[in-house]
This record gives C-alpha cells, structure tokens and sequence, in this order.
C-alpha cells in the first residue's frame, strides 16, 4: 500500500513557474513508476508526465514537453514536477501517481494509487 500526498500547487501569472512535489509512503518507493496527470476543468484527466523507477527515463506529454521537468528521489521518498512557462490553459487538478509496471506509461489504468490532487491556477 502506498499512499500519496501532492503539495506546491497554487495561482501564478502566466509565464511563470510552479514546482509541485509529491511525498509518499512506505518503503517500497523505488519499485514504482511514477507519474503526473492533470484535470481541467470539464475535461478528462490526462497524463502530463512520467518517470522510471530508477529516475533514468522520463516521458512527457506533447503539450508539456519543454516547460516541463520530472524528477524523483529515492532516497526521500519524493517525485516532482518542475514547471516553467505556464500557461492559462495548464490550469487544473494536478494528481500524482505510483504504478507497478516495470515500464512508462501513460494510461491512467497502469497506475494502482493516486494522490488527493493539487490546484494549479495559471492566470492571463
């Protein structure tokens, strides 16, 4: 059982930046891929971000892709998400998550345990 709390979301200017961080429990951190996913408004949650259990590998979404920076610390217990160059519509619930495959993905199915979310609010 792994149990995930977000914290760092918030209202910033466009153009501005935001670091999201997530802290989780347990001591099998390390055996999990991690991964970001975001909520708008009236639309579907979708993937923004992904990282390997090692931290070697990382994956993005198009829409994010170079604003966009995932790290994790094993030792810590902690991922997070570097964010530069907000956008208006970056504005959502920003939600962490541990899943056991032993790949990246982006399917919100390969991940078994989710964090509360996080507001992030990016103003024009």
């Amino acid at each position: 059982q792994v149990q995930l709390v977000e914290s760092g979301g918030g209202l910033v200017q466009a153009g501005g930046s935001l670091r999201l961080s997530c802290t989780a429990s347990g001591r099998t951190f390390s055996s999990y891929v991690m991964g970001w996913f975001r909520q708008a408004p009236g639309k579907e949650r979708e993937f923004v971000a992904a990282i390997s259990r090692s931290g070697g590998s990382t994956y993005y979404a198009d829409s994010v892709k170079g604003r966009f920076t995932i790290s994790r610390n094993n030792l810590k217990n902690t991922v997070q998400l570097q964010m530069n160059s907000l956008k208006p519509e970056d504005t959502a619930v920003y939600y962490c998550a541990a899943g056991g495959k032993s790949y990246i993905s982006t399917k919100q199915n390969d991940y078994n345990y989710w964090g509360q979310g996080t507001q992030v609010t990016v103003s024009s």
